[in-house]
């Protein structure tokens, strides 16, 4: 379990807490906590959540980043009144791009693991984040069994779904979901529970419907990520080249700096 709040008295600047409590601070955990922590203060870039301290204790963890005043993308784009134009939702997927990309290029690289739009993050001016990166051991081993039906399968690639190893190409996969998601304004498998999502997309290969009045270019990429194979998915370099000519190509990159 763990809980999210806004402190107001980080050096004068407000930052969001996040804290695990009870069997996720074993002692196992805690070292593999101090080992993640390592790699996470040393990331810095503009499409990557800023860590700025931890602390830990045997009954709580406690993760302090920068606070991102709109929330996480899946409410911005689903529960948000005010409905993002489109040249906006290409920029944010381009943010995601960027970001993952460099989490890949880190050495090791970083593998996100649940990359979802609820673990995107968003700025005040847009700008669109990825969080929930590390401390990847304090997840649950089994994100979904038949008794609880928890997680969030509806972002995750075929092969995580059948418990297989999660690799960068994994993340990709997810980001295809996001991208629908973002093309679409919709929730993706939203009529379908999460052990049938399961069967769906891990066991009998389906993949969400298309819009045919998509920008090809647009969805080129979304089924490319979609690739069954893992090793035939595009790398997030790659996309966010694709990305960047997408949204300069209709007059959208103007205010936006190119930090692939």
């Amino acid at each position: 379990m763990f809980l999210v709040f806004v402190s107001p008295f980080w050096f004068l600047q407000d930052v969001a807490v996040k804290v695990y409590f009870g069997n996720q601070c074993g002692e196992t955990n805690l070292l593999d906590y101090k080992k993640e922590i390592d790699i996470m203060k040393r990331l810095r870039h503009p499409n990557v959540l800023l860590f700025m301290g931890g602390a830990s204790s045997q009954e709580k963890i406690a993760i302090v980043t920068e606070y991102m005043p709109r929330g996480c993308l899946f409410k911005a784009l689903h529960k948000n009144n005010q409905p993002l134009d489109l040249k906006r939702r290409l920029r944010m997927s381009l943010d995601v791009s960027r970001g993952m990309s460099y989490l890949h290029r880190r050495n090791p690289p970083i593998v996100h693991r649940d990359l979802k739009s609820s673990n995107l993050l968003v700025d005040k001016s847009w700008t669109v984040k990825v969080g929930d990166f590390g401390l990847s051991k304090l997840k649950h081993a089994t994100f979904l069994t038949a008794n609880s039906g928890r997680g969030t399968p509806q972002w995750m690639a075929p092969e995580v779904l059948r418990n297989e190893p999660s690799t960068e190409k994994s993340d990709v996969f997810s980001f295809g979901v996001i991208l629908w998601e973002l093309m679409t304004e919709s929730i993706p498998w939203k009529d379908l529970n999460p052990l049938q999502v399961v069967g769906v997309v891990g066991f009998m290969d389906g993949r969400l419907d298309i819009p045919q009045e998509l920008d090809p270019r647009v969805s080129a990429i979304i089924l490319e990520c979609w690739q069954s194979e893992p090793e035939l998915r595009p790398s997030f370099e790659d996309i966010s080249r694709r990305m960047a000519e997408i949204i300069l190509s209709l007059g959208g990159l103007t205010s936006r700096k190119n930090s692939v």
